[in-house]
């Protein structure tokens, strides 16, 4: 006759069993989503940087929590599978559904905090109810870090780019120079806020700043304001030329670091762009003869272009020293799963060996080709997990 306690685990069971196939479909459903693979490339900052480092977290107890009850499931059903069960062995299969059964960790306890009589280990173990409980708890974390997030970035981006298109008309009309300077200033800062801390940006600043462009369009009819507006427009302009030459010294710099160790395709060349320093020029002497009304447009067409050139170079830049950046972290992980292999006996596995050196060659050999190397590095990651999978089970 079937004991309570064994039908309830037969029922718990089955529950376990449909729980696991909701968390794996949900699961894949939270990697694909959007905004969470942006948070995994953006470089994050402030409060999103804190929140999405906790539902990374959360998120690496989620798969480990997804594994110890497919392995549980798999014990279970290996034990209530068989055509005959001794007493014992469903007071095993009770234990194993009902009982404090999944191990979450063993740590050792240093010998400064040991008692006499103390043990020298300490293991956390749970019963799966309460790992589900715990991975419900981790899932809403990261999901509502990532939901937050993409809401934020899909209302503030829009609005940012409309302030921007605003402020850029009021200067092209002769707005008060400072007025629009402070809020290119505060749109500047509240833009790389939101690129990289979306859950710290308060649209608050961005009102404050639309208020800053209506105020400059206001004041923008007064002949000494323009005069004023235009003149630090000016001063604007010999800083951005400034910032031009250093720019362009920075791409040069990554682009010469990248060149030879990547393929060309890989490396992001900037255009030659024209001297901007004959039509700046050519603008002061405008303001120097005192012909006001004929500067804004010129200033404005002289910025925009500078402006565009300065991008192009920043991003020039960034992209190509970020070609190293990524080929080191690439090498980081190689190392650190060669060093995983290492700890579990598997550094001469027959499998693994030519996996790992495809992926060390193709990260040390010039010109590296990083979507090979990526491939390789992914390929000999999954072998190795693969590998110390089979060898658990």
């Amino acid at each position: 006759m079937t004991s309570p306690r064994y039908a309830a685990a037969e029922a718990e069971l089955l529950r376990l069993e449909k729980a696991v196939a909701a968390i794996s479909t949900n699961l894949v459903d939270l990697d694909d989503n959007p905004a969470r693979k942006e948070l995994d490339r953006t470089r994050l900052t402030g409060r999103t940087a804190s929140a999405w480092a906790a539902a990374s977290d959360a998120l690496t107890r989620l798969w480990d929590g997804y594994r110890l009850l497919t392995e549980l499931i798999a014990r279970a059903r290996a034990i209530s599978g068989q055509r005959r069960i001794s007493d014992a062995e469903r007071a095993e299969f009770a234990h194993e559904v009902l009982g404090e059964s999944i191990t979450l960790s063993t740590e050792v306890v240093p010998l400064a905090q040991r008692g006499l009589l103390g043990p020298g280990h300490v293991t956390t173990v749970c019963t799966p109810a309460e790992l589900l409980s715990v991975m419900e708890q981790a899932f809403t974390t990261a999901v509502a870090v990532a939901i937050r997030a993409g809401e934020v970035w899909d209302k503030m981006l829009p609005a940012a780019a409309d302030a921007a298109a605003a402020l850029e008309h009021v200067r092209r009309l002769g707005g008060d120079a400072a007025t629009l300077a402070e809020a290119d200033r505060r749109l500047g800062a509240f833009t790389a806020t939101l690129a990289g801390d979306p859950l710290g940006v308060d649209e608050r600043d961005l009102q404050a700043i639309r208020v800053l462009i209506d105020r400059a369009d206001a004041e923008r009819t007064s002949a000494t304001e323009l005069r004023s507006a235009l003149e630090q427009r000016l001063a604007d302009a010999r800083r951005l030329l400034d910032s031009l030459a250093e720019a362009q010294a920075a791409a040069i710099s990554a682009t010469e670091a990248a060149a030879g160790r990547f393929l060309p395709r890989e490396l992001l060349a900037v255009a030659p762009g024209g001297d901007l320093r004959p039509d700046l020029a050519a603008i002061e002497a405008l303001a120097a003869a005192g012909h006001w009304s004929l500067i804004s447009p010129r200033l404005a067409d002289w910025t925009r272009r500078a402006r565009e050139r300065h991008t192009a170079l920043r991003e020039a830049a960034a992209h190509n020293a970020g070609l190293l950046a990524a080929r080191n972290e690439l090498r980081g992980r190689l190392d650190a799963y060669q060093a995983k292999a290492l700890r579990r006996g598997l550094g001469e596995h027959p499998r693994l060996v030519p996996l790992h050196e495809a992926a060390r060659a193709a990260l040390w050999t010039a010109p590296c080709d990083l979507g090979t190397a990526r491939a390789a590095v992914n390929a000999y990651q999954d072998a190795l997990t693969a590998t110390i999978a089979r060898d658990t089970r």
